[in-house]
């Protein structure tokens, strides 16, 4: 099976050796995103909840060049430096998503690239 790296402008670029996505047969593996500004490259200020919604809409970004949308992600990983962060990240991720609600993981851990304090990655099937 062949891969096919996904990538827009409408995201932030890689910051790595790695795709923003991958498309392999009829799923696209998301890379997870940080809240960088895709015009300027730099974090994103402000709140938990803005960070987020820019995660949220550059995983969009993505997922639309892929060819699909946020309404065929089977899976979310949610990272966050403060599980005390959840309930607002929980929050955010209710206004991109409706039911069936993607499986999802989310995990504490101790430091995110560029000092984000949330990175989300995902699966979706076309």
């Amino acid at each position: 099976m062949s891969r096919q790296p996904i990538s827009t402008d409408r995201a932030p670029a890689a910051i790595g050796p790695y795709s923003q996505a991958v498309r392999a047969g009829d799923t696209v593996y998301l890379s997870g995103q940080i809240p960088l500004d895709p015009a300027t490259g730099e974090l994103v200020q402000g709140d938990i909840a803005l960070q987020t919604r820019r995660v949220f809409d550059n995983l969009k970004a993505v997922c639309e060049t892929a060819g699909g949308s946020l309404d065929q992600v089977v899976r979310v990983g949610i990272y966050v430096m403060d599980l005390a962060d959840f309930a607002q990240v929980n929050a955010v991720m209710a206004e991109y998503f409706q039911a069936p609600y993607p499986a999802r993981s989310t995990i504490q851990v101790a430091g995110l690239p560029r000092g984000a304090r949330v990175e989300v990655d995902a699966v979706m099937e076309l």
